[in-house]
């Protein structure tokens, strides 16, 4: 999609999110477990199915895709090597990670880890050896943020694990739009599994998303998240009904019901548009 083009559709999206009836309601026979939910034609920007869509909420590690564009954005060198240290281990919620401290990776399968498995050492690694470290790092979070026109979204740190980082789920539509643009994050975040060399051992990360691994799926850009106040979501660019959609869902209460809830609006767009040209 070219740069006017891809205009348009921003401006299309705006004016969508201004004229909130022209979505269609969730039907109740979805029953979405998801707090927040929407449903977009990429093409168009209009949106098809939307609930509770404009509300900033915590988005836990959706923000990783900002992470990764604004990594990307500063053209640095992705063979160089960065060392995993104990600055990125995770004292705030102390959650597990299968990078051991004194790894040592190229920053590019770094950020293959962060999309992929959704590794916050790895992501928080990309942010400490950002030029000026990580305070220089959410800086560019936010400018990015303020560029792409995202009026409730707010970031605090490259991993997700703030609480404050947040954002509507019309925000995250124009991120999906954003990232879709770069070939990496949409490779990385749709590989199934990757193993990688930690010393003498090798590890393998499956991906966090396992629609990806379905068959029944066709995926293009996706991102998992889960922290207590965000609840588990999931934000994905697929092919429904032989359209390019984006589909986001947050605050889903249950393990699995994210991906129950985009396999009924899959079901759901097949049966009300075809699953046939």
């Amino acid at each position: 999609m070219g740069f006017d083009r891809g205009m348009r559709w921003l401006v299309g999206l705006v004016a969508s999110s201004l004229t909130l009836g022209a979505a269609t309601p969730i039907p109740a026979r979805l029953m979405l477990k998801s707090a927040s939910a929407l449903v977009l034609d990429q093409t168009t920007g209009q949106p098809l199915l939307e609930k509770q869509a404009g509300v900033a909420v915590p988005i836990a590690s959706l923000t990783k895709l900002m992470t990764a564009m604004v990594l990307l954005d500063a053209h640095l060198d992705p063979r160089e090597q960065i060392t995993i240290t104990n600055d990125d281990k995770d004292d705030l919620r102390h959650s597990r990670s299968r990078l051991p401290v004194g790894t040592l990776l190229p920053r590019e399968e770094a950020l293959l880890l962060a999309l992929l498995a959704s590794e916050n050492r790895a992501a928080h690694a990309l942010g400490r050896t950002f030029p000026g470290g990580l305070v220089a790092f959410v800086q560019a979070m936010n400018a990015k943020a303020r560029a792409l026109g995202l009026s409730g979204a707010r970031f605090e740190d490259p991993t997700g694990l703030s609480s404050g980082n947040v954002a509507t789920a019309w925000d995250l539509a124009r991120i999906l739009q954003a990232a879709y643009h770069y070939p990496e994050i949409r490779d990385f975040s749709t590989r199934p599994q990757v193993t990688i060399q930690a010393g003498r051992r090798s590890i393998q990360f499956p991906n966090t998303n396992a629609l990806v691994r379905n068959g029944r799926w066709d995926i293009g850009l996706s991102k998992t998240g889960y922290i207590e106040e965000a609840g588990r979501c999931l934000v994905m660019q697929a092919m429904l009904a032989n359209r390019p959609v984006f589909i986001i869902l947050l605050d889903s209460w249950g393990k699995y019901t994210r991906l129950g809830d985009a396999n009924r609006i899959k079901q759901w767009m097949e049966a009300r548009l075809g699953s046939r040209p």
